[in-house]
């Protein structure tokens, strides 16, 4: 029997959105079809077993984008998806923070959230429809959850917000804001920008919870209509008495510690000393595990009341600073003298290295995804190696958190790049981060503004960043600017804003509770800029502003133009030609389908001699131009010259010598160089020389007038220019004379007849 679909429909930005489920995917605990035009994407929600000797809610989200969906085949050796793209991972953390805050406390089972592509028509994106489509599996599931969330996109558009954009219309957006939320709150932000206003970004967070209550309410509906009963957990409830005792017993030796001089190891070291302390002198030498496990459990939990009630209800932070100020910085430039740019940027214990190298065109990323993009020139890789926490642990490929930083900072510094045509280099940039506490991601868009000024790249302004927190207990709350690692663990909001003076270039907010209002995240948003801007005002007393020039071992890139039906001649057959012409010049060489030529090179003599050697490749040739080639091919009546590459012209007879010239080759032979003017072009592109209008200083219209009938010898009688005059001088002992012997190719002079090869240009 054919399973029989529910629909649901809801509006979304003056979209429609449709809920389908009961056709696909029965056996799982909630599936979803969500779609919007023609883009579709599949959500599984699933409960599984509480895993045994975890102390951590294990949920997994996963998106599985499928070329299919697109009319793709995946560019990869096997064709088929391997591991997930940086846009799937990055749908896959997008689509996990929002739900997470709203699961249960205490909550130990396994619950596993799978997304997969079924269609994308390349107008209505899919990383919205992913969230929206999660959150209804889950809503209709029988997995506990304290859902539902909304997910929309925020354009700004000629001076307009637009909630649910196209693709197409973010292609004129000066905002990209996403937001996912429950009718309340808001509880994920992601934004990346062209150097908005707070109060714009205020407006548009408020647009955006606005737009996603018809989402919600539709997903209440469902839930009601045809939900499956939650299923019950067991919950790991935490013993507060237990808490509240332990809290009274340490409190003093916490406070006592956090008032002495901080570093990240005394507080941390202190901690685990007076943990340690505690627990033998509560349950001596040899306790009994199950009350050391609860007892350790209490005390971690004690130890982050102490810290956020300091914070909370006297505004004293663990280092001792004000909760708006940010911590000692250190700015240094030019740390690499071989990478093309670098930056070093330390904020307290926070420290990141970040290089830049400059490329060709030719190494842009290829992209294999359904985005729509299929290249960027622009990257920014983070790695965070254990080192920079004291720790050690297996070094391997870069793990969601990695490529998510390394994402953000890719934001926030797109808007101040120089256009390509103004600037054609390919941009990587790695930021290393060589010590961490708190806030490396911001760090590391420090540092990259850095090594981009230090390395001469046109960036329009310098960028900064800051992370802010947030501590709150009901209707009281404590905004924290530049958090601490140690703020950012027991604290309930990761707040990141980065940009420029003028405005925000990127935005993400991670939220550990059921979400925040716009109006605090307006006065985070106020209190960020504060910060960002003292930032940027250290940073920009080492350097304000690009060098003038790049570093000497950046290669140079310069462009030229050539006509598209030449780009072949480049190339040549199987990339003879251009390999040739890149290995003798010393030169890495791009083309575009437009036929843009990008030339790269160290020095200026391997430019110079590329350029020349493609303009020759890809000239046309033009009436009255001089040029100088090689004999091809001698016949009675001429020879036929090749002017440029694979192009041939023909000197008549009568036009090689100013004198009567029995046989060609007493002028010429196959294989000499000769210098001649092209004279005509005829409409089916036969080109006709002439060497004698450059002895007589004729011009190519002159020459012409002269010039012989095909197949006629040049005329042997009378006339001035035969018999006398200056001609006759010149013939019988004059200039003339004296050009023709010293250029004679037989006698060993110039076979040019005085003509520089230079000259044909």
């Amino acid at each position: 029997m054919k399973p029989e679909a529910i629909l649901y429909k809801a509006t979304l930005g003056g979209k429609e959105l449709s809920f389908e489920t009961g056709r696909l995917a029965r056996q799982a605990g909630g599936s979803i079809v969500v779609r919007q035009g023609d883009s579709m994407i599949f959500a599984a929600a699933t409960l599984g077993n509480v895993r045994e000797g975890v102390d951590f809610f294990p949920l997994t989200v996963d998106y599985e984008e499928r070329m299919y969906a697109g009319g793709k085949i995946p560019g990869s050796f096997f064709r088929r998806e391997g591991r997930p793209s940086t846009d799937a991972t990055l749908v896959a953390r997008l689509t996990d923070r929002p739900l997470r805050p709203l699961f249960p406390e205490g909550m130990r089972n396994e619950v596993q959230v799978i997304l997969m592509s079924l269609s994308a028509d390349n107008d209505n994106a899919l990383d919205m429809l992913a969230i929206n489509a999660a959150s209804a599996a889950l809503m209709i599931s029988d997995v506990p959850w304290g859902g539902p969330v909304g997910a929309v996109r925020i354009a700004y558009i000629d001076g307009r917000l637009v909630a649910n954009p196209s693709i197409h219309e973010m292609e004129e957006s000066s905002l990209d804001l996403r937001v996912a939320g429950t009718k309340e709150a808001i509880l994920m932000v992601e934004a990346g920008s062209s150097e908005v206003t707070e109060e714009l970004m205020a407006e548009a967070l408020q647009l955006a919870h606005d737009s996603i209550q018809d989402v919600i309410a539709v997903q209440e509906r469902m839930a009601a209509e045809i939900g499956k009963a939650k299923k019950e957990v067991a919950l790991a409830v935490s013993d507060q008495a237990l808490i509240d005792r332990v809290k009274a017993d340490i409190k003093d030796r916490v406070t006592a510690l956090l008032d002495s001089e901080y570093s990240k190891a005394n507080m941390y070291g202190g901690i685990d000393q007076i943990k340690a302390d505690y627990l033998l002198q509560t349950l001596g030498q040899e306790p009994d595990l199950v009350e050391l496990v609860n007892l350790a459990k209490a005390f971690d939990e004690a130890e982050r009341m102490v810290v956020r009630d300091r914070i909370l209800y006297e505004g004293k932070r663990p280092d001792n600073r004000k909760v708006y100020e940010v911590r000692e910085i250190s700015v240094e430039t030019d740390i690499s003298p071989r990478a093309h740019g670098s930056g070093l940027f330390t904020r307290g214990e926070t420290q990141v290295l970040t290089l830049a190298t400059l490329g060709t065109p030719k190494e842009a990323q290829e992209l294999d995804n359904l985005n729509g993009m299929d290249s960027k020139r622009y990257m920014h890789h983070y790695n965070f190696p254990p080192y920079a926490t004291g720790e050690t642990r297996r070094v391997g490929g870069q793990s969601r958190r990695e490529i998510g930083h390394g994402a953000l900072a890719e934001r926030a510094l797109e808007p101040v790049l120089p256009d390509e045509k103004a600037f054609p280099y390919t941009i990587r940039l790695v930021s290393e981060v060589l010590e961490s506490n708190g806030s490396s991601s911001m760090a590391s868009v420090c540092g990259s503004s850095l090594a981009l000024m230090d390395s001469g790249v046109p960036i329009t302004a310098p960028v900064s960043g800051v992370a802010m927190g947030l501590i709150m207990e009901g209707d009281r709350y404590v905004i924290l600017t530049d958090i601490l690692g140690t703020e950012d663990h027991l604290g309930d909001m990761d707040f990141k804003v980065a940009g420029t003076r003028n405005g925000i270039t990127a935005l993400q907010m991670d939220i550990k509770i059921a979400g925040i209002t716009p109006a605090i995240m307006a006065e985070a948003l106020a209190r960020a800029k504060d910060a960002r801007l003292y930032i940027l005002g250290q940073m920009t007393q080492v350097i304000a502003e690009p060098r003038p020039e790049l570093k000497p071992h950046v290669p140079r890139i310069e462009t030229i133009k050539v006509p598209i039906d030449k780009i072949g001649a480049i190339i040549g057959p199987a990339g003879k030609n251009i390999r040739a012409l890149q290995e003798e010049t010393n030169t890495k060489i791009d083309i575009d389908d437009d036929g843009t030529v990008y030339i790269a090179a160290i020095d200026g003599e391997g430019f110079n001699e590329a350029r020349e050697r493609i303009l020759a490749l890809t000239e046309t040739p033009e009436i009255g131009r001089i040029y100088t080639g090689k004999c091809v091919r001698v016949t009675d009546f001429g020879a036929f010259i090749e002017i440029l590459p694979g192009v041939d012209g023909m000197v008549h007879i009568s036009q090689l010598s100013t004198e009567r010239v029995e046989k060609v080759e007493d002028v010429v032979n196959v294989g000499d160089d000769l210098t001649v003017m092209v004279i005509d072009i005829s409409p089916d592109g036969k080109i006709r020389l002439s060497r004698q209008a450059l002895l007589e200083g004729w011009t190519a219209e002159e020459a012409r007038e002269h010039d012989s009938p095909r197949g006629a010898r040049p005329r042997t009688g009378g006339g001035d220019r035969r018999s006398g005059g200056d001609r006759g001088d010149r013939r019988s002992g004059g200039d003339r004379g004296d050009r023709r012997s010293s250029g004679d190719r037989r006698s060993g002079g110039d076979r040019r007849g005085g003509y520089d090869k230079r000259d044909r240009r």
